[in-house]
This record gives C-alpha cells, sequence and structure tokens, in this order.
C-alpha cells in the first residue's frame, strides 16, 4: 500500500474505577482516512512495541474499533498483511502505532513519536509531549488534537506533515526489525533522524567491492564458498580453462614496471587474483603491480554490465569484457587508509550501484533515480549511436549485438559490440521513447563538447554534437530540497578552473588535473542554464577549495554532495589506487574536525564498478537495475562502530535518507524501485537505517 496522509490511532481510554463491581477497559478505533479491518491491538504490558503473548489483545472490528480489558499501558496496533482498509484494500506494507498511556483522546502516529522519546530519554509523558510541540512549533494541545478534520484544525497542515514523516518512519521501523528485531531501537533510530543536520555523500569512482574489500574481515567477500564457485565462462557458455590475457596489457600507458598483453597470455587461473601480489614475479612472471600504479580501464556499459552479470551467476565477466582477465584483480585494501576507516565505522556489503553500466547513468540516478531523456528528432538529426541487441534475450538477460570482428571465444579477442550511447526506441517502456544509458556530454560548460561556431556566450556545447544530451527537466532531489528551503550544493575539485577554461575562447581545457565532464549531473538540467539561471548555479555548483572552507568554518548546508576530480577519484585508466584513497581520507579528516561534525554522516560509495568482478549477484528490479556491487561505508559519531552491515542498499538509499530525513516526496524512481524489488520477491531498498544507532 501506499502511506496515506493522514494517519491516526484513535484511543480513548476510559477507566470505570468510580463505578461499583466494575472492571477498567480501554476502547478505541485504528483509522487511517478510513478504517482499518482486523488490526491486531493490545496493550502492550512488556513495553516493545508488538504484542505478545500474554498480553491483552483483539482485532478491530468492522467499524477499526476495538476494546480491551484493562488500562494503564500504551496501545499498540499492528497492521499487518491480511489487514483491509474500509474500502477493502488489501495491506501489503506492514506499519505499527502506539499510543501511549497518558493519552485520553484522538492521537494520532506522532504518538509513537512521543513514545519513542519517553523510551530514549527515559523522561515522562509531559517532558516529551513539551519536547515534541516546541520543534514541531505547536502548543502541546494543538500537537494533540483530531486534525483528521480539516475544518476543525488550525494547524492541519503542520500537523498533517509531521503525521505522514512519522507513518513512514514507523513503517521503515518495521522493515528494520524484522521478524526477530528489535522494533521498538529501529523506531527510536528512525525518529532521531532530525539529529543529522549534515549529510555529505562523497562518490569517488569505478570500484566493485571484491575489487578493494573482497578480504575484509566479517564480509561478504572471496573467501566465501559462493565465490569460489564462481568460474568464468567462455563466450559458448563453456569453462574457461585459465583467464584471457589483459587486452593491450594490464599497465596504462606510461607506468612502471610495464606488464605487457603478452606477460599476461596464458598466466591467470581462471579465479579472482591479487593484483598487487608481492608474489606476483614467482606467480605469473610479471612484477608487482601497486596501489600506485595505473591500471588499464575496463568496459563498464548499460548492456555489457548486465551480459557480465548473466542473470546473477556473475560468470561472464571475462568473456563479454574489453580488458581480459584484467576483470578478475583485486587490490590488498587493508593496505588502504579507507579500509582502517571502515574499520571504524560501518562497512556496507550489500550496497549496489543504482543503475547498470558507467558512471554517466548512475550520476544521474544518483540525483534523480531516473535514466535521461532525448527527443526522437535529435536523436536522428544528430546521428546518435543507438545500442543494437539481438532478438534474443538469454535467460531474460538482453544481449548486444556482436560485429563480425568478435572472434567465438574470449581467449582470443576483446568484445567487438554494436554498442551506444541510447537505448533502443521505448527499451524501458512502449512509448518512452529514446534514453541515454551510456556516456553523454552536458549541454552546458563545462563540457567535452565545445561551443558551436556563432555562440558568442561561450556558454553551451555544441547542441548539434552527437554526444550533447538536450537539457533535463526530470524532478531531482535538488527540487525537492529546493521546494523545502532547504540548502545543498554538489562540489567538484577543478570546478572553478576548468569552468573558466571551457568558456575562454578556444575552449582549451587543461589536461592536468583530470576533469570528467559527464560526472556533474545537475549541469545537465534546465534549471542551471549558465545564461538564464546563472543564480542557481552559483548556489550550488562549487568548487572544492568551497567544501573545505565551509567544512571548517561549520557552515556547509544540509546537503552536500563532493565528486573528487579525476587525478584522485580511483578510476582505473587515467588515475591509481592510492592517491584516491589519500584525498577520501584527507577530505574525510577534515569534515571530522568541522564544528558540524557531532551531527554529520558521511557516505562514501563507488558510482559503479568500473567492469571489474564482484561475487554477488544484484537483487532481480527494474530496466535499470540495479548493477553490480559495490563499496559502501557509513562514517559518522552514530554510526556503528566496527559493524558491517548486510542490508540491502543501492545509489538512491541516498535519496531513500534525504527524502525521510526532511519528509519530502520520494522521487518516482525509487517508488518503481521498491515495487520491481518486491515483485521479484526480495526486499525494498533501505537507507542506512541499520547503520545508524543513535542510542549506542
Amino acid at each position: 500500500m501506499s502511506y496515506p496522509t493522514k494517519s491516526v490511532l484513535t484511543i480513548a481510554l476510559l477507566t470505570t474505577a468510580g463505578m461499583a463491581n466494575a472492571a477498567p477497559i480501554t476502547t478505541g478505533v485504528v483509522a487511517s482516512g478510513g478504517y482499518y479491518h482486523n488490526a491486531k491491538v493490545c496493550l502492550d504490558i512488556n513495553n516493545n512495541a508488538r504484542c505478545d503473548a500474554g498480553e491483552a489483545q483483539t482485532s478491530s472490528d468492522a467499524s477499526g474499533s476495538f476494546s480491551l480489558p484493562g488500562n494503564g499501558a500504551a496501545v499498540v496496533a499492528q497492521i499487518i498483511p491480511g489487514t483491509t482498509l474500509f474500502n477493502g484494500t488489501a495491506v501489503t506494507q506492514a506499519l505499527t502505532f502506539r499510543a501511549p498511556a497518558a493519552a485520553t483522546a484522538v492521537v494520532s502516529a506522532i504518538s509513537t513519536e512521543l513514545q519513542a522519546l519517553i523510551d530514549a530519554n527515559a523522561s515522562d509523558y509531559n517532558t516529551a509531549l513539551a519536547a515534541l510541540a516546541n520543534r514541531v512549533g505547536v502548543t502541546e494541545a494543538q500537537l494533540l488534537e483530531d486534525f483528521t478534520n480539516e475544518a476543525n484544525s488550525s494547524l492541519f497542515g503542520t500537523l498533517s506533515n509531521e503525521t505522514s514523516l512519522t507513518e513512514i518512519r514507523i513503517g521503515d521501523a518495521v522493515s528494520d526489525a524484522g521478524s526477530n528485531g528489535n522494533l521498538v531501537q529501529a523506531l527510536r533510530n528512525r525518529l532521531a533522524l532530525d539529529t543529522i543536520k549534515t549529510l555529505v555523500v562523497i562518490y569517488p569512482e569505478n570500484r566493485s567491492f571484491d575489487n578493494l574489500y573482497g578480504n575484509f574481515p566479517g564480509a561478504n567477500g572471496l573467501k566465501t564458498a559462493q565465490a569460489k564457485a564462481i568460474k568464468q565462462l567462455d563466450r559458448d557458455g563453456t569453462v574457461l580453462p585459465y583467464l584471457p590475457p589483459a587486452w593491450g596489457g594490464l599497465t596504462a600507458a606510461g607506468q612502471t614496471p610495464v606488464v605487457t598483453q603478452a606477460q599476461t597470455t596464458g598466466v591467470w587461473p581462471n579465479a579472482p587474483f591479487q593484483l598487487d601480489d608481492p608474489s606476483s614475479v614467482a606467480k605469473y612472471g610479471y612484477s608487482t603491480v601497486s596501489a600506485n600504479e595505473i591500471t588499464r580501464d575496463l568496459y563498464h556499459r548499460f548492456f555489457e554490465n548486465q551480459m557480465q552479470i548473466d542473470g546473477g551467476k556473475n560468470d561472464l565477466f571475462a568473456a563479454w569484457g574489453d580488458s581480459g582477465g584484467t576483470v578478475m584483480g583485486y587490490f590488498d585494501g587493508s593496505k588502504t587508509q579507507m579500509w582502517n576507516i571502515a574499520h571504524q565505522y560501518t562497512l556496507a556489503d550489500n550496497f549496489f550501484q543504482g543503475a547498470f553500466g558507467g558512471s554517466f547513468l548512475n550520476h544521474q540516478y544518483l540525483i534523480c533515480g531516473c535514466v535521461p531523456t532525448v527527443p526522437a528528432a535529435t536523436v536522428s538529426s544528430n546521428n546518435m549511436s543507438i545500442n543494437v541487441l539481438t532478438n534474443t534475450p538469454v535467460n531474460g538477460v538482453p544481449q548486444l549485438a556482436a560485429n563480425a570482428s568478435q572472434a567465438a571465444s574470449a581467449l582470443n579477442s576483446a568484445t567487438a559490440f554494436k554498442t551506444g550511447n541510447i537505448a533502443p526506441l521505448d527499451y524501458f517502456g512502449t512509448g518512452d521513447g529514446y534514453r541515454a544509458v551510456n556516456t553523454m556530454q552536458p549541454p552546458y560548460q563545462p563540457s567535452s563538447n565545445a561551443p558551436a561556431a556563432g555562440d558568442t556566450t561561450l556558454q553551451y556545447a555544441n547542441p548539434a554534437a552527437a554526444t550533447t544530451l538536450p537539457p533535463q527537466t526530470q524532478t531531482h532531489i535538488g527540487d525537492l530540497l529546493n521546494a523545502k528551503n532547504i540548502d545543498w550544493a554538489w562540489y567538484t575539485g577543478s570546478w572553478n578552473t576548468v569552468s573558466t577554461a571551457a568558456t575562454s575562447a578556444g575552449h582549451s581545457i587543461p589536461a592536468a588535473p583530470i576533469f570528467q565532464f559527464h560526472h556533474q549531473p545537475f549541469n545537465y538540467f534546465a534549471e542551471f542554464d549558465p545564461v538564464n539561471h546563472a543564480a542557481n548555479r552559483t548556489a550550488h555548483l562549487k568548487d572544492r577549495t568551497d567544501l573545505i572552507s565551509q567544512a571548517q568554518n561549520g557552515t556547509l548546508p544540509p546537503v552536500v554532495f563532493y565528486k573528487p576530480q579525476g587525478s584522485v577519484n580511483e578510476h582505473p585508466g587515467y588515475t591509481n589506487l592510492a592517491d584516491g584513497d589519500a584525498e577520501l581520507a584527507n577530505v574525510i579528516n577534515t569534515l571530522k574536525s568541522s564544528p558540524q561534525w557531532p551531527n554529520m554522516l558521511i557516505v562514501v560509495t563507488y558510482d559503479e564498478f568500473g567492469g571489474q568482478f564482484d561475487h554477488v549477484a544484484p537483487p532481480k528490479a527494474d530496466l535499470i537495475g540495479p548493477g553490480t556491487r559495490v563499496p559502501g561505508i557509513i562514517i559518522s559519531p552514530y554510526a556503528k562502530k566496527g559493524y558491517v552491515d548486510h542490508s540491502l542498499y543501492d545509489t538512491a538509499s541516498i535519496l531513500r535518507f534525504i527524502t525521510h530525513r526532511y519528509s519530502l516526496t520520494p522521487l518516482n524512481g525509487l517508488n518503481v524501485r521498491d515495487n520491481a524489488l518486491i515483485a521479484n520477491g526480495n526486499k525494498r531498498v533501505g537507507y542506512f537505517g541499520s547503520a545508524i544507532n543513535f542510542y549506542q
């Protein structure tokens, strides 16, 4: 079910103590813009927000009413699958409402928030009521008034919004706790989200979970039986006798020592191998490739990623990549600073890139949970490249058509697909048109595409270029935050330098620092038009120097995104692991020294897998993703310490956290993802509730 806009647990606590031979009773109605039938209702004698054996309990009747023997305890109403609304709609999402015993009038789901405050602070009802009323900005009497009738409520909007937020958090707490978990603890954490005043998202590049954290203690890593059982297959479905060579060499140009294609031919067994193994000479005949060296880039594209995952078997990474056996390489992550930070806080080992494929689409998914649109006329007139699929998916996986040059065996050549930047017409649904799934350039500078001849503003990318994406108008997280007057910013290394160069005559972009234009997702949206909406760009698109100074001064906005520049973003092909690791650690240390740290949550996750193997099957969901598993690290004074979180997360878990923290309307893509996961027998995606404990 979708969460209702109004939800009340109407409890009238009636005692008959003054009447001879009368026993006390508790009566009430379970309602949500209409009654709940068959809701389980009890007196919460055990004080654990659920109905236990031995507690007085009953079910609400056809009018939502109930009557329980006894009083003096909180009342719990459990809305479980099998419950129906007044109109016959079946409930599919469990909710739990709890009304404190002291509430003797109509109370809302806010009562659950009050009870959580009492539990958390060991305070009494009156103290909790005063504290909550002060935060919401109403009087204590108004907080508990009957606002289900707009005409009778002076603060309908304020109280309805607070109740809606509380109800959503209740539902998520039930999901967090599961059947055997501590619902009270989960609920207290959900209701304490306001403690986080600053969210910082750090978004480095192109590493699968196994590539960096495959040997992390307690994590689902490379030493598991599941991981060991996976053997890479050849293109005909047979098991490869050994891994293909690193086509073009293992190391990028200019590196020392050089590891050539010839040196990697026939030397790698069909299994993951350590890139920085000190015994590489003895094992493979070439020198160790350290974290200070740049390894070659690997295919990481939309349809190729799906073919490599192979419906969850993860056994075609070598067959359908362009880098041969390189895909199976991993590093000793224990040598990195981020490994130690993950040990101190929470490492999420069930975190997936939100969309299949590469950086461009996953950056878009990070901010809008969507795939960019392209008008058919633009695709045609600009001769944009379109992916060509065969008519026969394999095990439900779409297959790219191959060029004639592609060899039958992965041991003989890299892939040669008829790949492109645009998905086939209506791939995501009838009438959906064209969508961009692989790297396209921003319509505004800075962009890899120079301005068109005659563009005197020098602020735009050539709109006729085959890789220029037209301005996007879909709703993104910035729009939702702006509507609530909540400040936010996207910070990027060298943004100021490159923006100046890109808008100067000649469009001369400096080679260093390395800058990736398609890593700037907001620069694709119409409200950041540099001529018509210059103020928006100034307010929300900023440089790394701004991030550091604002962190030091304690003036960061409530929502922060930080994108490291190319030279320190860990992307194979043009930077190394060590420099990126140092950058992450330095920025995190700066944030931990900030005056805002006591109320800060930092989420570090990688945009996508970079073409590298991971053994965990992504859960089946929608046509966008999720794709391969990536690392996720949650850092905060409130993050669980030394904890490995196995909860299901994806890139949009960040959007989910922001949505719940600020009571925003969920973006459509988040609902689509959750519905698709549930339809395929999976859990919906979380937003770090299991990684946080506000009461540790």
